[in-house]
C-alpha cells in the first residue's frame, strides 16, 4: 500500500520537470527522483525511489499520449464546484422585480451630458422615444473612436453589429414591444468572451488572431434584453493585471497610471462614460481591483450565478461574471438580465434574486472587519473610517467581526494556479508564452511553468481545505446579512473568491492624490439582492458613484 501511494503521489508531479532532469536517453532515472523529492517535500528511501523508476517512466509515456489529443479551452474537467456547504438551504420563490424607470427625463441641450446619464434615465429616453437606440449607440460609439486610444480600453469596436441591434431595438419599440429598462442600451463586455464574427484575443498576443465562431451565452442573454454590444473592451493579458499585447489601459482619473485589472477596460470605459455599462470577470480581484482604482461599483456574484459558456478559463472552480457599472441599482438590473441557470455550465444555479429598493437597512445584521479597518495603515483607511460613520449613521449597528485565522488562506492559492497552468498547457509546452508582453516572475509565464510543479496530491488537499474553509466561513456570515470590509483588507479578497460569496464593491472617496478609494460590501452566498440593495442606501447619501473625471465630461 505504501508502494501504491508513493507511486499516486510521484505520478501527479507535473511533466516538465521530469523532462528537465532525466539521462540522456529522455528516461526517468533515481537521481532525478531524488531530486524531484525536495519539491514536493518529501524523501524517500533507496528501494522506493527504485521501485518507482520503471512506473515513472511508464507515466511519462502516458502524458505524452494524453497530449496528442487536442483540448480547446472551453473543455473543463469533469468536476463541478458547488460552494454551498453541507445542509446548505435557500429561498426558492422568485418574487416579480419592479425597476424604477423615471419618466420626466429630458434630453440635456449639451448631447455631451448623455456620457454619464444613468441605465435607468437612458431607459427611460429611449422608452418615451426622445431618443433611439442607434441615435444613443452611435453616440457611445463616437466617445469609444474619440478616448479609446486615450485609454487604450478598447480591443475591437463591434460596429456593425451594434448598429444592427440598435435598429432591431427601435423597430420593436415603434411597435409597441418594449422589453425592459435594457432595450436599446449600449454596453460593452470584457474580451474572453466569445462573439460571432468578432476576434476574441483574450488580450493575449498569441490569441490576437483567434476566432471562435459562437456568442458567449452572458451576451445571448443581456441581447435577449435588448442590450445593444457596441465594443470589446481590454483585459490585462489572460485575465491579469492591465497590461495587453497593445498597451496599458489607463485610469480615467490619472493617465499616468494603469487601471488594474484584469478588467482593465471594462471599469476603465464605464468611469470615463465610454459605455453605460461593461460586464467583466473575476477569480481573484478581477472586478473589485479595477473597479477601486476606476471609481466604479463592481458586483461579483456567488459562484455559479452566471453561465461562464463562451467565457475563457483560467479556473473552473473560481471564475465568475459579473456587471461593472456606476451604481450598485444599476449593476442590480444588470445582474437579473445575465443571472440563472445554463445547462452549457454545469455550476449554475436558479436561485431567485428578490432585489428591493424598500429596504430598512437599520433592521439589517451587519457586521464589519474592525481589525482590518483600524489595524495597520493603508490607502483609502481615513476614507473607510468615514464610511463607517455614515453607515452608522444610517441607524446600522455594526457588530466586530473577525475573519477565520486556523487556515493559511494564501497556500490555497495553489488551486487557481494549478487550474491556469492546465487551462494553458499548450501555451506552456509550445513555449508560445514567450510571446506575451509581462514576462517578469509574477506574471503567467512562470506561474504556469510553476504550476507544473504542484502535484496533484497537493491539489486535492488544498481543495480538501478549501472545503473546510467553506463550511467555517458560512458558520461566520450565516450570522449577518452583510459584513462590511476593507476591499484589499487581510486575506479576505481570495478567502471569498475562494468560498465563492458575493461581494458589491463601491467607490467612497478620493486619496490625497485624487484617486479613486473603494469599501466592500461581503453576502450571504446567492443574497446579492440584500447586499446591492444595502450598497444602494450608502450610496443615496454618499453620491461618490455620481462624481466623473473632469477630462471625459
Amino acid at each position: 500500500m505504501k508502494n501504491q501511494a508513493v507511486q499516486v503521489l510521484f505520478t501527479s508531479i507535473v511533466i516538465g520537470f521530469l523532462l528537465i532532469s532525466c539521462d540522456q536517453k529522455g528516461e526517468i532515472n533515481k537521481q532525478n527522483i531524488q531530486s524531484a523529492e525536495k519539491i514536493i517535500g518529501l524523501q524517500y528511501t533507496e528501494t522506493e525511489r527504485d521501485s518507482l523508476v520503471e512506473d515513472l517512466n511508464v507515466v511519462l509515456e502516458d502524458y505524452e499520449k494524453n497530449r496528442k489529443v487536442s483540448v480547446e479551452n472551453s473543455v473543463a474537467p469533469k468536476f463541478t464546484f458547488d460552494p454551498r456547504p453541507i445542509n446548505y438551504s435557500n429561498n426558492t420563490k422568485q418574487l416579480d422585480l419592479k425597476w424604477n424607470i423615471p419618466n420626466d427625463i429630458a434630453l440635456p441641450e449639451n448631447i455631451k451630458e448623455l456620457a454619464f446619464y444613468s441605465i435607468p434615465e437612458l431607459a427611460s429616453l429611449i422608452r418615451h422615444k426622445k431618443i433611439t437606440s442607434t441615435k444613443l449607440t452611435k453616440f457611445y460609439i463616437d466617445r469609444l473612436k474619440q478616448y479609446g486610444d486615450t485609454l487604450e480600453c478598447v480591443v475591437t469596436m463591434t460596429e456593425e453589429l451594434a448598429l444592427k441591434q440598435a435598429q432591431q431595438a427601435d423597430n420593436q419599440i415603434s411597435e409597441g414591444i418594449y422589453k425592459g429598462p435594457l432595450h436599446g442600451i449600449p454596453y460593452g463586455v470584457k474580451d474572453l468572451f466569445a462573439v460571432e464574427g468578432y476576434k476574441t484575443t483574450w488580450g493575449a498576443a498569441p490569441y490576437k488572431d483567434q476566432n471562435l465562431e459562437y456568442t458567449a451565452e452572458v451576451l445571448k442573454r443581456l441581447e435577449a434584453a435588448g442590450g445593444v454590444l457596441v465594443a470589446k473592451l481590454t483585459l490585462g493579458a489572460l485575465a491579469m493585471g492591465d497590461v495587453w499585447y497593445d498597451g496599458v489601459t489607463k485610469n480615467p482619473w490619472d493617465l499616468q497610471q494603469g487601471s488594474s485589472g484584469s478588467s482593465a477596460g471594462s471599469a476603465s470605459a464605464t468611469a470615463a462614460g465610454l459605455v453605460p455599462f461593461a460586464i467583466g470577470t473575476e477569480t481573484w480581484g478581477s472586478i473589485v481591483s479595477p473597479s477601486t482604482r476606476c471609481g466604479v461599483t463592481g458586483l461579483r456574484p456567488t459562484f455559479g450565478r452566471v453561465s461562464r459558456d463562451g467565457a475563457m478559463a483560467l479556473s473552473w472552480t473560481m471564475d465568475k461574471i459579473g456587471p461593472i457599472c456606476r451604481s450598485a441599482y444599476e449593476c442590480a438590473l444588470i445582474f437579473d438580465a445575465i443571472r440563472g441557470q445554463d445547462p452549457k455550465d454545469q455550476s449554475t444555479v436558479n436561485y431567485p434574486f428578490n432585489y428591493t429598493t424598500e429596504i430598512n437597512v437599520s433592521n439589517l445584521k451587519v457586521g464589519y472587519l474592525k481589525d482590518l479597518f483600524y489595524g495597520e495603515d493603508y490607502r483609502g483607511q481615513k476614507n473607510d473610517s468615514i464610511s463607517i460613520e455614515v453607515l452608522k449613521s444610517l441607524g446600522i449597528e455594526l457588530k466586530e467581526v473577525k475573519l477565520p485565522d486556523n487556515i493559511e488562506v494564501y497556500s490555497l492559492a495553489i488551486i487557481l494556479e494549478a487550474e491556469a497552468g492546465a487551462a494553458f498547457d499548450e501555451l506552456t509546452r509550445s513555449n508560445s508564452d514567450d510571446e506575451l508582453v509581462a514576462q517578469h516572475k509574477y506574471a503567467w509565464p512562470n506561474i504556469f511553468r510553476k504550476s507544473r510543479f504542484i502535484p496533484a496530491v497537493e491539489y486535492l488537499q488544498a481543495s480538501r481545505i478549501r472545503s473546510m474553509l467553506i463550511e467555517e466561513f458560512h458558520e461566520l456570515i450565516q450570522e449577518y446579512d452583510i459584513i462590511v470590509c476593507p476591499s484589499f483588507g487581510g486575506s479576505q479578497l481570495l478567502m471569498t473568491n475562494l468560498t465563492g460569496h458575493p461581494c458589491v464593491v463601491v467607490p467612497n472617496g478620493f486619496d490625497e492624490k485624487n484617486h479613486p478609494t473603494s469599501i466592500s460590501f461581503i453576502g450571504n452566498l446567492y443574497d446579492e439582492a440584500t447586499i446591492l440593495a444595502f450598497a444602494k442606501k450608502y450610496q443615496d447619501i454618499t453620491e461618490f458613484n455620481k462624481v466623473h473625471p473632469d477630462f471625459f465630461k
